[in-house]
């Protein structure tokens, strides 16, 4: 999990900043396998970001966890992992510590 995370932080800082978020969003997460409704996506993106700020999930784990019960059946933690990093690089750049911590355990 930690490698995945230090995998996934570097995406956080080269996110693409273009008119439409969402979108970009899903594009990101198709590179990573991960597909579905992009406006499903981009709220449970949304959603995650919202908990990291509220304190309702205290580490990445915790955000993987509700993300990963959110994806479709057979995905993976490691996709989980990339969809919070894609997350927090879309909406919340500002909690990119929580990737971070991982990263360095």
């Amino acid at each position: 999990m930690a490698a995945v995370a230090a995998v996934a932080a570097p995406i956080v800082l080269a996110a693409p900043s273009h008119a439409d978020p969402d979108t970009d969003f899903a594009n990101q997460l198709h590179t990573f396998g991960i597909y579905g409704p992009r406006d499903y996506n981009a709220w449970i993106g949304k959603i995650t970001c919202k908990r990291l700020a509220t304190g309702l999930d205290a580490d990445a784990y915790k955000s993987t966890k509700f993300i990963l019960t959110n994806l479709p059946l057979n995905s993976t933690q490691a996709q989980a992992m990339q969809f919070l990093g894609a997350a927090i690089g879309t909406y919340c750049p500002d909690q990119v510590g929580v990737l971070q911590r991982v990263a360095v355990q």
